[in-house]
């Protein structure tokens, strides 16, 4: 579902390179984990895979389309979802509202939105008596599965996920993960983490670790 060709990058006021020749192909079906130091290149590599910037040089393929010649707007909207450690869903939003937001984007009426937004509430373990409550006033672990939730609204088969337990107790963190290996295993998802926890690396199909701008696959 996506390729990554020689991919390098450095920031504008930089004088080296943050990503070196990065190559690697992530599969729809399979869960992704990328592991390494703070500073190796992790988070600017998840960043450029989510189209939020372009690569200094290298190719990054969706499917057989070429991430350059498409529209980052529509492909952020459409073809890219994020999960992020923060959960950054909007706090005047109720947990429902968070995930027809979404879809109402992409020009859903309310009523069609209500409904998917329900079946996906449902099926990462939030009960409907959580629907109207804000962000403020779920817990972290409710907080995550409603972001997910909100990543899957757009219909976008590509999760990208950055630390997506780092904000969570260890249940809660498996709970998460077992949502995101269902998607990947059971609902042909492809999903691509960052993490600094060794034991959710390994439970991954794939584990790269990145080093120095260098990503190298282990597993």
């Amino acid at each position: 579902m996506l390729r990554l060709e020689k991919v390098c990058y450095r920031y504008k006021a930089g004088t080296r390179d943050v990503l070196r020749d990065v190559s690697a192909e992530m599969e729809a079906g399979k869960l992704h984990a990328i592991v390494g130091p703070s500073g190796s290149g992790k988070t600017t590599l998840l960043s450029i895979m989510a189209g939020m910037d372009r690569p200094l040089e290298g190719a990054i393929y969706v499917g057989e389309e070429s991430l350059a010649r498409m529209d980052l707007d529509r492909y952020r909207r459409e073809k890219v979802s994020m999960v992020f450690q923060a959960f950054h869903l909007f706090p005047l939003l109720t947990a429902m509202e968070n995930v027809c937001y979404p879809m109402e984007v992409l020009g859903a009426v309310r009523g069609e939105a209500v409904e998917r937004a329900r079946v996906l509430l449902e099926s990462v373990g939030i009960d409907n008596d959580k629907y109207r409550r804000y962000p403020a006033n779920l817990s972290g672990g409710e907080q995550q599965r409603v972001a997910i939730a909100r990543a899957l609204a757009s219909g976008a088969k590509l999760i990208l996920a950055d630390e997506p337990t780092g904000n969570l107790d260890s249940a809660n963190g498996n709970a998460v993960m077992d949502i995101l290996r269902h998607l990947a295993h059971t609902r042909d998802y492809c999903v691509v983490i960052v993490t600094h926890n060794p034991e959710i690396a390994e439970s991954a199909d794939y584990v790269y670790k990145m080093k120095d701008g260098l990503l190298k696959e282990q597993k």
